[in-house]
């Protein structure tokens, strides 16, 4: 007999899976357009072209939605946050503030994604507390922009990552991470609390990290998405800065310290205490972004709002 979960730690589980962000859309019985925010999407068949997209049984749009004539999926570039967080809450009239229009099959089109795709409605597919919608491609239209990304609760671009690194791996390379769980986060040192890392010369900056952060602390470490890209002019170096979380068990090394003890701290630099105070600040908001400049002064880029 399969032992029951815990349905919050098996979602939880689920968040560390990096997906895209779709919009999905339609239209009712009388014409009004109707969408939700999803991230269960995927691609199953080129020949028939197929694709499925998961819809939980609670959904208000569940009736809808499973007995339309199809669907459209619509993949948000990654400008378009507040597009997702517009179809994530609940509102009257999702579809008031969004440039769109109709697709060639009927259901509404976003402008400015990534791509879309209009659909007709193949099968529903029942499958415990939510449907597997299978569709059709009818229509579809790719653009050059690149895709949002979302995972652990908050959104990432992909490319920004990709472009710091690949910039700062011109000079002496520092990476490291603010590791979280549970409300607190992982630091190193005794009087002075430092964050985990290592210095980076050449090969796979991110493999090195991963590698690292678990040799340092004992743990399964999943590393998520750039917090903070600054040069310390005094160092000469190149730091950068993700976002990890920690699976469970006793740290091997460093201790994990709630973010509402973390003004009692000293730190090795004003830098790392700056990353630390903006990450506890930006917790309690569920609002992140990523940090660019030297470790004095800077620009926060805010590219991560939990829906």
């Amino acid at each position: 007999m399969t032992r029951p979960f815990d349905p919050r730690a098996l979602r939880s589980a689920f968040g560390a899976f990096a997906t895209g962000v779709t919009v999905v859309t339609t239209m009712d019985e009388e014409g009004r357009p109707l969408g939700f925010t999803a991230n269960s999407f995927t691609s199953v068949s080129l020949d028939p072209p197929l694709l499925l997209v998961c819809l939980a049984r609670t959904s208000r749009n569940f009736e809808t939605v499973t007995t339309a004539r199809g669907f459209a999926v619509n993949i948000l570039a990654d400008t378009q946050k507040d597009v997702s967080n517009t179809f994530a809450r609940p509102c009257e009239d999702r579809f008031v503030s969004i440039d769109w229009s109709a697709g060639p099959c009927g259901s509404p089109v976003l402008a400015g994604t990534a791509a879309w795709f209009d659909c007709s409605l193949r099968q529903v597919i029942e499958a415990g507390d939510h449907a597997i919608l299978l569709g059709r491609i009818e229509a579809f239209e790719n653009s050059d922009r690149n895709g949002l990304g979302y995972v652990r609760g908050g959104y990432f671009v992909p490319t920004l990552a990709e472009k710091a690194v690949s910039a700062a791996t011109e000079g002496r390379l520092r990476l490291s991470a603010v590791i979280e769980r549970d409300g607190a986060i992982l630091l190193f040192g005794d009087e002075r609390k430092i964050l985990p890392g290592c210095d980076v010369e050449g090969g796979e900056p991110l493999g090195a990290l991963q590698a690292a952060l678990e040799k340092l602390t004992g743990l399964p470490i999943t590393i998520g998405f750039l917090y903070s890209v600054y040069e310390d002019q005094k160092d000469g170096r190149q730091h950068i800065v993700y976002r990890a979380f920690a699976g469970e068990g006793a740290p091997g090394g460093g201790a994990f310290i709630p973010l509402g003890s973390l003004a009692a701290q000293s730190f090795d630099s004003p830098a790392t205490a700056d990353i630390v105070t903006r990450f506890s600040s930006e917790s309690l908001q569920g609002n992140f972004g990523v940090y660019f400049g030297n470790e004095t002064s800077g620009r926060v880029h805010a590219i991560a709002r939990k829906a």
